[in-house]
């Protein structure tokens, strides 16, 4: 049983307390633009996979039905310990080769983007996952584990991961010699040179012990979060693209099949010295915080609260839609997270990818077979929106101001590389 589904009340409350919580004692770790970035990549990440693309569901059917010398008792208590066990460990490598391979990190970077370290982070999560991450779990059932089995160990495993990532949380003495804690989490996601690439256990910290990965937060060297080139977009299809664009690029300076294969197995951060991003200077680390109206940032929160209603309409008529419209309702709410990533960088193109969005919404609905009144609800909103996002049209041109608050200039000696 897929167990995330009811955790997502508790992820949505866990992370308004930790906000009133950060206001109340005078440090908070959230700011607006980066927060609805975080969620609306793990919005668009839900939205993929109502889309089918599902590659490891026949593989991992293949290998049970076909390669297992067993089938475990889904009944024994041992069953499940040795399912944990094994997942964790597997969980494990994945992520240390998610981090350590550009194929890998390309999907995973999304999750490191952040600058801020706050419970939205948790909820930030790739599109593009069904690609690769499923390949490391092939073991779990190589070994007998039972498909229920691993599908309620797994949610578990990711529902534990959600509450590490808290700024607000200290050193909890014994447990961090082998439980994953929110302090050796805030390490791994930090990029200071002395805390890259360590602490890639998702429940158990033993593995980083054992395997030489580990490293301990220290007082006198706070965390500083984010990766070491900066993204500087609030795009959250950029945030899933870019790492392969560059990918791209690599492979075609490269002048060759084996050099383009050798760049999908490089080391993070490495390029062909042909390339045009090879020996790219690093320059220092601010935080990506462009200045925006006081009504544009009312407008983003509220558009965004809508995109999260119209995601949960998506994930439950999802089955019954044609696969075109469910494409046009993918479709929909991309444009709708990209138009809002472009109000808070406030970019010139903004009000028409929110047009279009508008648009594309009353189209989906349609589509969709929606009832009359429904569709005259749709135009009202619409009307709405758009009267509302054409009073933006002055605010959208603040200049940029100055970052908040000064970020540490760091010089990495190792690259978690994001550009």
């Amino acid at each position: 049983m897929d167990l995330v589904p009811y955790a997502v009340p508790f992820f949505l409350g866990a992370i308004i307390l930790e906000f009133v919580w950060g206001r109340w004692s005078g440090s908070d770790t959230y700011r607006l633009n980066d927060t609805v970035n975080s969620l609306s990549l793990g919005v668009l990440s839900t939205a993929t996979k109502l889309l089918g693309l599902n590659l490891a569901g026949p593989v991992f059917a293949a290998v049970a039905t076909h390669f297992a010398p067993l089938r475990l008792d889904p009944s024994s208590v041992w069953t499940w310990l040795f399912a944990l066990l094994l997942f964790d460990f597997c969980y494990y490598w994945f992520h240390r080769i998610s981090h350590e391979r550009a194929l890998f990190w390309a999907s995973h970077v999304v999750h490191h983007q952040s600058e801020d370290y706050n419970l939205s982070t948790a909820l930030r999560q790739t599109s593009t996952g069904f690609l690769v991450a499923w390949v490391f779990y092939i073991p779990c059932f190589l070994l007998g584990v039972p498909a229920e089995v691993f599908v309620t160990v797994g949610s578990a495993h990711l529902i534990y991961q959600f509450w590490i990532h808290s700024r607000h949380i200290p050193k909890l003495g014994v447990l961090e010699w082998f439980l994953v804690t929110a302090s050796n989490h805030r390490v791994h996601h930090a990029r200071n040179p002395g805390y890259v690439d360590t602490n890639y256990g998702g429940l158990l910290i033993i593995w980083d012990r054992v395997f030489g990965t580990f490293a301990e937060e220290k007082d006198e060297e706070p965390c500083v979060y984010g990766i070491t080139t900066q993204l500087r977009s609030w795009n959250p299809v950029w945030a899933n693209l870019h790492i392969y664009r560059d990918m791209c690029v690599d492979a075609a300076a490269s002048g060759s099949l084996r050099g383009a294969l050798r760049v999908l197995g490089a080391r993070t951060g490495w390029h062909p010295e042909s390339s045009p991003l090879a020996n790219k200077p690093r320059s220092p680390f601010d935080p990506y915080d462009p200045a925006t109206h006081p009504a544009t940032r009312w407008y983003v929160a509220v558009q965004f609260l809508c995109a999260v209603v119209f995601s949960l309409w998506f994930e439950q008529v999802a089955g019954e839609l044609d696969a075109g419209v469910k494409w046009l309702a993918f479709a929909c709410l991309v444009t709708w997270l990209a138009g809002l990533g472009a109000l808070l960088e406030r970019s010139p193109q903004a009000r028409r990818i929110e047009g279009v969005r508008i648009v594309m919404l009353v189209g989906v609905l349609a589509a969709s077979g929606a009832s009359v009144p429904v569709l005259l609800w749709m135009l009202a909103y619409a009307c709405i929106s758009g009267a509302w996002l054409r009073s933006l049209l002055p605010g959208l041109a603040v200049k940029a101001e100055p970052s908040p608050g000064a970020a540490s200039h760091l010089t990495p000696e190792k690259s978690r590389d994001g550009a």
